[in-house]
């Protein structure tokens, strides 16, 4: 099976998460979508280069998510959302997709 990139899950995730809170008018769901695509991001990245680099990138997702509320104000609900899930999937591919395996890492050997 291919390794599954972190990033585009992160990013993906947030834009998901912020349509169905914003459709649905349950900000909850939204929660839900956000909570979901962390432990999944999660799950990918930690046996790949340890707690290290995706606890970094879940707490930028934070901040970004945080940022996006007051920046909504400026420059709109839409172009806030994106922007800070283009700054999430960049900080996962740089952090965990492009990353090197860390020494130790489990590897499954094909027999």
């Amino acid at each position: 099976m291919p390794r599954v990139p972190v990033s585009p899950v992160a990013a993906v995730g947030l834009v998901l998460a912020f349509a169905l809170a914003q459709g649905t008018g349950v900000r909850w769901l939204g929660a839900v979508v956000l909570l979901a695509t962390a432990a999944t991001c999660l799950a990918l990245a930690v046996p790949r280069v340890g707690w290290g680099r995706p606890l970094v990138v879940l707490a930028v997702g934070l901040a970004v998510f945080a940022a996006s509320h007051p920046a909504a104000d400026l420059v709109g609900t839409w172009r806030a959302v994106l922007t800070a899930a283009a700054v999430l999937g960049a900080t996962g591919w740089w952090l965990v997709d492009r990353a090197r395996p860390r020494v130790g890492a489990s590897v499954v050997r094909q027999r």
